[in-house]
């Protein structure tokens, strides 16, 4: 649970903790991107994960599979140089 900042939305400061979550390694790459885990971890709506999973995708942080699940992305090529 995060004491959540009441002037932004609750799906970006979800966004930014498991966005740290995957740069400090916590979550290394292929781990599993819950979203009901997260919803009982943050105590939102389904709604307001997807948003935040849907931005992690979008920066290229997580990679979803249909019928499997989200999952933390390998990381870039860029980055490894």
């Amino acid at each position: 649970m995060i004491d959540y900042d009441p002037v932004r939305p609750k799906w970006v400061q979800i966004y930014e903790v498991v966005r740290a979550r995957i740069e400090s390694g916590e979550y290394p790459p292929n781990h599993l991107i819950s979203e009901v885990q997260m919803e009982s971890e943050f105590h939102v709506a389904r709604v307001t994960i997807r948003k935040a999973t849907a931005q992690l995708r979008e920066d290229g942080l997580i990679v979803t599979t249909p019928g499997m699940g989200s999952f933390v992305a390998s990381k870039k090529a860029s980055e490894n140089d």
